[in-house]
């Protein structure tokens, strides 16, 4: 093999692991998107009536609810950030 033909795929590995991890980046923030709004319906992040922070409390609960949702996903999650990875490789490669 070339030289130029061993750069030209040691390119396109490390363009492919750059997309891939752009995939892998997405799947996991709309698992996290996912989780928090079960969070919210869950009733987390919900004001409690005694002792609680009041408006201000209320106003960041959300950005709360998405930093526990986003560790959650750090931590494994439920697995639906590996299914959309898988989803759109395959809509990319153009297999189905």
């Amino acid at each position: 093999m070339t030289p130029n033909a061993i750069n030209a795929i040691q390119h396109s590995q490390t363009l492919k692991r750059s997309q891939e991890e752009k995939l892998q980046d997405a799947a996991n923030k709309l698992e996290a998107t996912f989780l928090a709004e079960m969070l919210k319906t869950a009733g987390f992040g919900e004001t409690p009536d005694t002792f609680g922070g009041g408006t201000g409390e209320d106003q960041f609960s959300s950005f709360l609810v998405q930093a526990q949702a986003e560790k959650i996903v750090e931590a494994g999650g439920i697995g639906l950030a590996e299914h959309i990875f898988d989803a759109l490789k395959e809509s990319i490669n153009g297999t189905s």
